[in-house]
């Protein structure tokens, strides 16, 4: 039974919302009682400020009706009362006409909204409806946030490698220098091939710097659709373009506070490499159909496989925007160049694999490892996660040996067995881009894709053997 000057609303029931109404006038607490629970919700009417802080037990209200006079008190001291049981919900403050000031006082210790007497109870519902939306949008950003910080905190470089302690060391040394609105973090950009973890990189250099519990915001150039790439990343105004029917941030200014990645910034449009210029020099961004600029504050990092000076020479990227982002560079080791690295990488996939799957952990043959240690690795760490998971989840004991990894599938147009049997590691490689090259007439971006390699790995390795023209 409810306390004294505390009485059940009628049908009470327990779906929906769970709603305190605090008011003495009970012919207008009945009147919205009985609306509330026709739609599914459960009220509770207390009378007095007694009354509200002495709730049955069991009941925990997630919407609270407030009026602002009370038999032994004004309201606002409920909204005081640290020691109540409903101080994380919202309320919604009632107040006669003449009372608008202590509505005001009522929002700034924390009332969501207010609602002047008489009632209108269409007015109501729809009041309720805009503040349990706002609270939901609330709780659904507090868990975005503290899942991607959850994710954040995994994340971290595998690897004892001399090449991976000095990116470490570079990362930790770029994180740790200070940022305020009148000294930005500086640009940085980070270079490697495909599937060697610049996306990692990125993350740890916002994990470990000062704005760590800030938006940490991806943008693929490369994956974007190039008619909609500008209004993605600067945002735009009402009725900027077709279709555009509200105004919308972008994801610079997502990114506030906190670290916006360009990763493969080296496909982005070149008419839009000046106005991203723009944003980085002066800290302004300027919606599309916008007339005025808004104040962005952000680290900029930028990552890119492609060979950056060479499009800046060829003129497909601009000078100016390459020099400002590249004030410092990491440039991240190719996994060939990590041999120590190999079995830790392979060994962490293949746990957490079995961990995610619930299998035996499983280990790996001699021949496994020997194979590991030789392959070429041409998409790097992306590559061998990717065969390890594959090896895990295909295999059917808990070892893993040098068929379950699958290594020949990079090399099935290149020479037979034969023909590589007593060459050393580069006279093969040597022999499988000599191959490649002829049977594409020296097309590099095809030879590049029948080996499984990037187009900038080839040109490398092409150097590297003097195979250039």
């Amino acid at each position: 039974m409810p306390e004294p000057g505390l009485e059940a609303a009628e049908r009470p029931i327990t779906t929906a919302l769970r709603v305190l109404i605090v008011d003495d006038e009970e012919l207008l607490a009945k009147s919205i009682a009985k609306r509330l629970t026709r739609d599914g919700h459960e009220c509770f009417i207390a009378k007095s400020l007694m009354s509200a802080r002495n709730l049955p037990e069991g009941f925990a209200p997630e919407l609270v009706l407030l009026d602002l006079r009370l038999p032994d008190g004004s309201g606002l001291e409920l909204l005081n009362d640290g020691n109540r049981a409903w101080r994380v919900s919202p309320v919604i403050v009632m107040s006669a006409f003449g009372e608008l000031g202590d509505a005001v006082d009522a929002m700034k210790q924390g009332a969501a909204d207010y609602l002047k007497k008489p009632l209108d109870l269409d007015e109501l519902m729809m009041v309720i409806d805009k503040v349990m939306a706002k609270q939901d949008l609330q709780h659904r950003l507090v868990y975005s946030r503290s899942r991607e910080h959850h994710t954040l905190e995994d994340v971290d470089f595998i690897g004892r490698s001399a090449a991976m302690l000095r990116v470490r060391e570079q990362l930790a040394r770029l994180a740790r220098l200070a940022t305020s609105s009148q000294s930005p973090a500086p640009t940085a950009l980070i270079l490697g091939e495909t599937g060697t973890g610049k996306d990692l990189a990125a993350r740890l250099l916002h994990l470990w710097g000062p704005s760590r519990e800030r938006p940490f915001v991806q943008v693929d150039c490369a994956s974007l659709p190039r008619e909609l790439i500008e209004a993605e990343l600067f945002g735009n105004e009402k009725g900027a373009y077709t279709n555009a029917h509200t105004a919308r941030a972008g994801l610079i200014e997502a990114a506030e506070n906190g670290t916006l990645f360009l990763d493969e910034i080296g496909e982005l449009p070149s008419e839009l490499q000046a106005k991203l210029l723009h944003v980085i020099e002066r800290r302004q961004v300027r919606r599309l159909g916008a007339t005025v600029e808004r104040p962005v504050f952000a680290r900029f990092v930028a990552g890119t496989n492609r060979d950056l000076p060479k499009i800046v020479a060829e003129g497909g990227f601009r000078s100016d925007l390459y020099f400002r982002l590249n004030v410092v560079s990491v440039t991240l080791p190719p996994l060939r160049d990590r041999e120590e690295d190999f079995l830790l990488l392979a060994e962490h996939y293949a746990a957490q694999t079995a961990r995610r799957y619930a299998l035996p952990k499983p280990s790996f043959s001699d021949q496994a490892i020997k194979a590991m240690r030789t392959y070429s690795w041409p998409g790097n760490v992306r590559e061998l996660k990717h065969l390890v998971e594959r090896a895990v989840l295909l295999s059917d004991g808990r070892r893993i040996d040098f068929p379950d990894l699958n290594l020949l599938v990079a090399q099935r147009q290149g020479p037979d067995a034969a023909a590589l049997r007593g060459l050393t590691w580069g006279e093969a490689e040597r022999l499988l881009l000599e191959q490649a090259l002829r049977e594409t007439n020296r097309n590099v971006s095809e030879a590049a894709r029948r080996l499984g390699i990037s187009r900038m790995a080839m040109r490398y390795r092409m150097q590297r053997y003097q195979l250039t023209e």
